[in-house]
């Protein structure tokens, strides 16, 4: 698939990450495969997925792009942190790997324009995952395929917020050429139709799909039980 058939077939399309953090029981490489494949088969139009060995599964599974990426560690840059990180989940099979491209220094010293031009010569595409408008920009400018909202209200100095930035979406669709996607707290389908409505090319949605844990967690706490 070139980068042009890939942009088509994300355009106004669902994404589904289907991640579980660590000590999650859903955490198990078959059971994520298994949650995949549930996505695809409600219409999902590709699926995020974490670490080298899941991205490699859900790719051999399912018919549709796979978004890849590396968490390791859970501060500073942990989403694909390093090119090795990077190049190692290009060569899973990720048709994308998606990766930290805010303003904070990265383990290995790399820019992120020397991580996209590595991972492009792995002949996959680069979502750059950001927090700001002004890190949107970079990454465009920088080689990124396409421009996430993932971190925005992750990183300090960024303002916590309970639902998506959608500001954020609107405001990078209107200063860049490439594609925007939505992603970070996407909560219900009235939130990611207005992500689409507001300038995105197409939605991630992560926890209010495939996370029981979390979901059950949150009924427990309306519930006050």
């Amino acid at each position: 698939m070139t980068a042009h058939d890939l942009t088509d077939a994300l355009r106004g399309r669902l994404i589904v990450s289907c991640q579980a953090p660590p000590g999650d029981p859903m955490r198990e490489t078959g059971t994520l495969v298994r949650l995949a494949l549930s996505a695809v088969a409600g219409g999902g139009a590709a699926i995020r997925a974490n670490e080298p060995e899941v991205v490699a599964a859900i790719a051999g599974a399912v018919t549709v792009p796979v978004i890849g990426l590396w968490k390791d560690g859970d501060t500073g840059v942990y989403i694909t942190p390093t090119v090795r990180h990077a190049l190692a989940v290009a060569e899973a099979g990720a048709a994308v790997v998606a990766a930290d491209a805010t303003d904070r220094p990265r383990p290995d010293g790399s820019s992120f324009a020397e991580l996209a031009a590595a991972v492009h010569a792995a002949g996959a595409l680069v979502m750059a995952d950001v927090s700001t408008l002004a890190e949107g920009v970079a990454a465009a400018a920088q080689g990124a395929d396409f421009v996430s909202t993932t971190l925005s209200g992750y990183v300090p100095g960024t303002p916590e917020q309970t639902g998506p930035d959608l500001d954020l979406v609107t405001s990078l669709a209107a200063a860049i050429d490439v594609p925007v996607v939505a992603e970070g707290r996407i909560n219900t389908p009235e939130e990611a139709a207005e992500a689409l409505e507001r300038g995105a090319h197409s939605v991630v949605v992560g926890t209010a799909i495939t996370a029981p844990t979390a979901l059950t967690a949150r009924f427990v706490a309306g519930i006050g039980r």
